[in-house]
């Protein structure tokens, strides 16, 4: 299949075998935005993205598309409220509409459990200059009406967090967004171009093998969603990652109705309404390991189902198209950024459902610790020496939904 041509955007297709500074191995959002990042930050130029396929058309064209910093623990606050801010900002660096809509997230209560969860998230979050607010059950209803909150329901809605300046956007938009930017800034963009091996020697890569010839390689630095595991394997090294399906749908095109993201942990399902109109839904993570784009039917059934329950509205709506990406999972459930065993190979891996929101504070921090060679301080709690101190970030069950 030939790669799609965006109609603002030529992307430069060089012959891959020149020696370059950095060599990033993924295409999406996070590959990217690390090129961009690199090149503005740090004036580093000499550098090529290589994309299996074409770019953006992995994972980052298969996410929740849902932007919000309300993590409870200290280091996962401080990474993605980083990134909320530069995404509140980006459109005009990029001057490319991404579609950003701080449309407000809520993170539904269902049972005691969750209100404690809720009301001790929210004081982190103030603390960590996150905003946060608690919603009564009251409060939620005037604030998002078509949410069924009855004490009768199933999934009685006690409460909620409300994040205002979290909201959606346009994913695609973002990776082309940062593709033009790095297009523009002298780096080369390489798709179709699989990464099939690491030339390895004295301990430190030196290039990157692909389908398309031997790439000399000063810094390799691994950018690709749900599969970094297997790349590193062909360096050699084994990574505490597993991957799994992440399942999500539209709908049908409608009028205006939903104009916030509501979430719900207990139940495992996101819902919010795109700018064209369609509804996007999500499920947890499927618990079965694959690299299959879909995912068990029981898991978004039984999503589709408390959806339906939290909004009734919604049930002679159609569904349009369901699919799944493939998102990779550390111990704790937080990501992993810098430095590997292998001299000048860099991982940026392990998001889980957190990678889109995170875009543009992962390129940020990935590029300057690849500048640097050091990780940045806001990537250093995520570095691999985490596995063998111990010293867990554990933002599993933490962050009021995994999305």
């Amino acid at each position: 299949m030939s790669a799609p041509v965006h109609p603002d955007f030529l992307w430069r297709d060089p012959d891959p075998r020149p020696s370059y500074d950095v060599v990033i191995v993924g295409g999406g959002g996070h590959g990217l935005a690390t090129a961009y990042y690199l090149a503005k930050n740090h004036g580093i130029t000499n550098v090529a993205v290589l994309e299996k396929g074409w770019l953006a058309g992995g994972n980052m064209a298969r996410n929740t598309t849902v932007i919000r910093s309300n993590y409870l623990w200290d280091e996962s606050a401080a990474i993605y409220e980083h990134s909320l801010k530069l995404w509140e900002g980006l459109s005009a660096e990029l001057d490319y509409d991404l579609m950003f809509s701080q449309r407000g997230v809520l993170n539904l209560a269902h049972s005691l459990h969750d209100v404690r969860e809720g009301r001790r998230r929210v004081n982190a979050n103030v603390l960590n200059g996150v905003d946060a607010e608690w919603l009564d059950a009251d409060e939620v209803r005037r604030f998002c009406p078509i949410l069924e909150v009855g004490a009768h329901t199933r999934h009685p809605v006690l409460g909620a967090t409300l994040q205002r300046r979290g909201g959606i956007a346009k994913h695609d938009h973002v990776a082309w967004g940062y593709a033009r930017g790095a297009d523009a800034l002298g780096v080369d963009l390489v798709q179709g171009c699989e990464v099939t091996g690491f030339e390895i020697a004295g301990g430190r890569v030196r290039a990157v093998l692909t389908s398309r010839g031997r790439i000399a390689a000063g810094t390799v630095a691994l950018a690709a969603a749900g599969h970094t595991s297997v790349l590193a394997a062909r360096a050699g090294l084994r990574l505490p990652l597993q991957s799994h399906p992440l399942q999500a749908l539209v709908s049908e095109l409608l009028e205006p109705v939903l104009d916030c993201v509501v979430m719900s942990n207990a139940v495992h399902v996101y819902v919010s309404q795109a700018h064209k109109g369609e509804l996007v839904m999500g499920a947890g993570i499927d618990p079965c390991n694959s690299y299959g784009q879909r995912g068990s039917f029981h898991v978004i059934e039984e999503q589709m189902s408390a959806a339906l329950e939290l909004f009734p509205v919604f049930n002679r709506v159609r569904v349009v198209r369901t699919w799944a990406g493939i998102v990779d999972v550390s111990p704790d459930a937080s990501p992993i950024i810098g430095t590997t065993p292998v001299d000048g190979l860099m991982i940026n891996a392990g998001w889980g459902t957190g990678g889109f929101k995170a875009t543009p504070g992962s390129g940020w921090v990935y590029a300057d610790t690849i500048a640097s060679g050091r990780p940045h301080p806001l990537a250093e709690p995520f570095g691999l020496a985490r596995f063998t101190t111990g010293a867990l970030i554990d933002e599993h069950g933490a962050a009021a939904v995994a999305h």
